[in-house]
């Protein structure tokens, strides 16, 4: 569980960092400003983030590709689902659906980069991508 909480610390700190309900992110900071919308700092920061997000993406769909990746969306969908109907969360409230966004994509980052490594822990198998053999 150390691993994924890892990977999922990872993922929630680039997400958040690109978007989050409190309004404390790129994103805001990109929209809080439009007549200086783009200096050096704030290019830094989009290769970064950017890099972030390629590799966490890149990762993510190489682990689960895209039935995965649709597999996990739907299981996430259909929590979602039962914490409204349980009336857990107030399906009109706009800010639950940012938060469920934001989570949501959080999560499908982390599960998909740790996907390989529950896979082999579950059946024995390993994945070796990219692997050339002279």
């Amino acid at each position: 569980m150390g691993n994924f909480g890892g990977r999922l610390l990872l993922a929630v700190v680039l997400v958040g960092l690109t978007y989050n309900p409190l309004g404390y992110s790129f994103f805001h900071w990109l929209s809080g400003d439009l007549n200086n919308l783009i200096d050096p700092v704030k290019a830094i920061a989009a290769i970064v983030l950017l890099i972030g997000w390629v590799i966490l993406l890149r990762a993510t769909f190489r682990s689960l590709g895209a039935p995965g990746m649709l597999l996990v969306v739907a299981a996430l969908g259909t929590l979602m689902w039962l914490l409204f109907d349980k009336q857990v969360f107030d399906v009109r409230d706009a800010g639950v659906w940012k938060w469920v966004g934001t989570i949501g994509t959080a999560l499908l980052l982390a599960i998909g980069t740790s996907w390989s490594h529950f896979r082999r822990r579950l059946t024995g198998q390993v994945d070796a991508d990219d692997i050339s053999v002279d």
